[in-house]
Order: C-alpha cells, then sequence, then structure tokens
C-alpha cells in the first residue's frame, strides 16, 4: 500500500512528460562553499568602490540574494554598461562555484530515471547558462539536458518571476504545459510556472523555504527529492506491470 505522500506524488507526476528544473536548488547547491549572501555583500561592495552607494536603499544593501541587488541596478540604470558589468561579475562568481557545488540529494539519479522513461528535461534558471553547463558537464548529466539550458539573458528584466525562461523551454521542447512540471526552490519560480500555466512542485530543503513557497502560494512541496524518485519509479514498475509504456 502506498503512503499518502507517494500517493500524492504520483497523481502529480504520473502524467508528466516535460521537466523544467531550476538550478541553484533542485538541482545543486552553487554556493554550497560560499553563501549567496557574500556574493551579494561582494555585489554592494563593488557598487560602493565607484560611489554608487547610493543605487541601493538601505534594505537592497542587506538584502541576502545576488538576484536583488542585480534587478535593482537594472531597474535604476536598464541595459546600462554598470548593469552589464554587475552581471558579468555574478557569472564569473556563479562559475567559479561550481567546482563546490554540492549536488542535492537524489537529484542525480531523479534526472537520468525521467529521462530513462522517455520524459524531456530542460533547465530554466536565473542563473547563468555557462555556469549550469559547467556544473551538468562535471556530473556527467548534460546529454539529459542539451541543448535546453535557458538561463540569464542580458535583458535582466526577464529574470525569474519572469516566464520567460519557462516560455522558451516549452517552445523548444515542444512541450503541452498540461503535461509539464517545474521544480524550483523559490516563490518566484512558483510564480514564473503559474503564469506560463504549468505545474509546480516546490522542494524546500529547509523551514525558510518552505515557508516562502507556502506563503507564495504553492501547492505541493516536499523537502527531499527521495520520495520525488521513489514515486516516479514505483509509477514506472506499475506501468510496466501493466503492459503500458
Amino acid at each position: 500500500m502506498l503512503d499518502d505522500q507517494t500517493e500524492r506524488l504520483q497523481g502529480l507526476i504520473g502524467s508528466v512528460r516535460f521537466v523544467l528544473f531550476d538550478f541553484d536548488g533542485p538541482i545543486c547547491r552553487l554556493f554550497a562553499h560560499r553563501s549567496a549572501e557574500g556574493v551579494a555583500k561582494a555585489q554592494v561592495r563593488w557598487l560602493e568602490s565607484r560611489g554608487l552607494r547610493g543605487l541601493l536603499t538601505a534594505d537592497l544593501r542587506e538584502d541576502p540574494d545576488p538576484f536583488v541587488v542585480l534587478r535593482a541596478v537594472d531597474r535604476r540604470l536598464p541595459g546600462s554598461d554598470l548593469s552589464a558589468e554587475l552581471e558579468a561579475t555574478l557569472t564569473r562568481h556563479e562559475v567559479s562555484a561550481v567546482a563546490s557545488a554540492w549536488p542535492t540529494p537524489y537529484a542525480d539519479p531523479l534526472i537520468r530515471t525521467w529521462t530513462a522513461v522517455g520524459v524531456r528535461l530542460a533547465v530554466t534558471t536565473n542563473n547563468a547558462p555557462r555556469a549550469v553547463g559547467a556544473y551538468l558537464t562535471s556530473r556527467g548529466l548534460l546529454d539529459c539536458f542539451t541543448p535546453h539550458i535557458y538561463g540569464r539573458t542580458r535583458d535582466l528584466g526577464l529574470l525569474k518571476p519572469h516566464p520567460h525562461c519557462v516560455h522558451r523551454a516549452l517552445r523548444a521542447i515542444s512541450a503541452d504545459p498540461r503535461t509539464t512540471l517545474m521544480i524550483g526552490d523559490t516563490p518566484s519560480d512558483f510564480m514564473a510556472a503559474r503564469r506560463a500555466g504549468v505545474g509546480f512542485l516546490g522542494y524546500a530543503r529547509n523551514p525558510r523555504k518552505a515557508g516562502l513557497l507556502r506563503d507564495a502560494g504553492a501547492p505541493h512541496m516536499v523537502s527531499s527529492l527521495e520520495p520525488v524518485l521513489r514515486s516516479l519509479r514505483g509509477g514506472t514498475r506499475e506501468r510496466l506491470r501493466d503492459g503500458r509504456r
């Protein structure tokens, strides 16, 4: 007999034919040894060293999310050389962090199992595509996604929660939103998925993440990918036993 969580997850993923993964969180902890907050503070110091402290409010200077700082600068100076340089600096931080990134438990076998049963995968992320590609290559997972990595572009107004990267992925893999699931760990992931009309599964590795997703209205959430993998394998065994693909 299936436990309640496994049954709910099988109901969520049973008809899924396309899966969109956010990167930092569901696939790995990119800044495992160098916190994202540390990167955000480095961005603030970089701006201050150029006499641009006034671009950010006091709250923004304390925000631990480097994407918040990046967006704030681009809103003040959209498309400027300054925002482009700040984005390039963030990309260097991300690429450098790949070598010490921690794989999210059960992410690798989940990705490989979905690929093995014919589900098409893509990455939809606010991170730099170069960092994503480098990490997936290091784990032997690039072929599960190639060439479908949709990350940050020069137009920073298109970062999630804007659904731009989700729409790009849907078009590229000819996905029906009704049979597509996105796995993400932030409210912006959930909002992008909802705006694109695709299903959403929240990955919350700690109570803070869970609270943020819950407050955003995410209807489905797990604290580990292990039950997702277990449900996928269980559903696959049932289809094989019933003689269905």
